[in-house]
């Protein structure tokens, strides 16, 4: 006999195996509800949204993923590069281009290791068309130089600005911090590129003796969080400290942000990095950290279905498990106010505004995930 009552029954339950169930979160601003929209990744690093609400998610470990927009179906997508998946290195970032309803492009970071059997790894940046979850027509467009034997600071955030030229964020490979401070090298720089890797004409060192011309910034650390302020459309990043010294800055052309001859952090075990915090000719955070949160991540908001969340920063922190909200007003920092630390116990990598105007956050984990963050009914 059929039985509607315990049908009804097992597809509440099948469904509630698929997704968590949401937890209710009071904020200052906006009472929201956080639940799992897709989960099974392993140690996802970013994330971006296709034009059709799907997702693109990258696993460190060296696989680029397909997330339907109601994040119940994936493909894995073919055609990858071989990564260095060690420690710190894989397969990292991902974003689409500005036009890519009209040409495909989908732009992934990792770590490369060295050609023709060389030694060394560093930071890449690979374009390739989506057809049909494959990649074709690959390119490498940038190649962090020098390799190095390293398996820790690789960056990498790519971000597109308003004029079209590409951001890509790296780290200063650990154990060569200072080469951050000379021109010769892309560690612990911001470098500006356009789409096929050339390289813009005003970029601030072009034509210098000594300096590489891709560099926009450098003095920088590790930057693992990128996004453009959408008033201004100047670039934000966002720094992961040592022990302390997280940082937030506007990285300006040509500009030196100090690491590691100034930082408000000490070295992992309390080492002394640097006496100094403050040195002439050097910029000042725009806002920083101590103790550390372990910075990741970060986007503004711009959407509807968080009215008072409009124009904030967004960050994302590993070690504390939370998403720090700057409230930001005309340009001023008013005060930091911090999200989710009882909802989601989990490292936070990434997190990203889908064309909903919600919030999605990426879980580092063995059994990482996509949390969306939603206004609660």
């Amino acid at each position: 006999m059929f039985n509607l009552k315990l049908v009804l029954t097992a597809l509440l339950a099948a469904s509630a195996s698929m997704t968590a169930v949401a937890d209710t979160v009071e904020t200052e601003r906006h009472k929201v509800t956080v639940s799992t929209f897709a989960d099974g990744f392993t140690n996802p690093w970013g994330m971006t949204f296709l034009p059709d609400n799907s997702v693109l998610v990258t696993e460190r470990s060296g696989d680029l993923y397909w997330v339907s927009e109601n994040g119940k179906y994936r493909e894995k997508i073919s055609g990858v590069p071989e990564v260095v998946a060690k420690s710190q290195g894989g397969l990292l970032d991902v974003t689409i281009d500005p036009n890519f309803d009209e040409n495909q492009w989908v732009y992934i970071s990792y770590s490369e290791p060295a050609q023709d059997g060389g030694k060394g790894n560093s930071t890449a940046v690979m374009r390739a068309k989506l057809v049909d979850k494959a990649f074709t027509d690959k390119e490498v467009i940038f190649r962090q130089a020098p390799k190095y034997e390293s398996n820790a600071h690789f960056g990498s955030r790519l971000v597109f600005s308003p004029e079209g030229h590409l951001f890509v964020t790296l780290g200063d490979r650990y154990s060569r911090m200072d080469d951050a401070q000379t021109l010769d090298n892309h560690h612990g720089k911001v470098v500006r590129i356009w789409p096929d890797g050339s390289i813009p004409e005003d970029n601030p060192f072009v034509g210098e003796d000594n300096a590489l011309d891709e560099i926009w910034s450098y003095g920088h650390r590790n930057v693992q969080g990128a996004d453009i302020h959408p008033d201004t459309g100047e670039l934000w990043t966002v720094e992961h400290g040592p022990q302390g010294g997280d940082e937030v800055n506007i990285p300006e052309a040509g500009k030196n942000y100090g690491w590691p001859e100034i930082t408000y952090g000490v070295d992992y075990g309390g080492a002394i990095i640097s006496e100094d915090a403050v040195k002439e000719g050097m910029e000042q955070p725009f806002y920083y950290w101590v103790p550390s949160i372990a910075t990741a991540g970060a986007t503004f908001y711009t959407g509807d279905a968080f009215p008072e969340w409009k124009g904030d920063f967004f960050v994302a922190a590993l070690k504390s498990s939370l998403v720090a909200r700057l409230d930001l007003y005309e340009g001023r920092m008013m005060h930091e106010e911090r999200l989710f630390e009882d909802a989601v116990d989990a490292r936070i990598r990434d997190i990203n505004q889908g064309p909903d105007g919600y919030l999605y956050l990426l879980t580092d984990e063995s059994n990482g995930a996509i949390i969306q963050i939603k206004p609660a009914d």
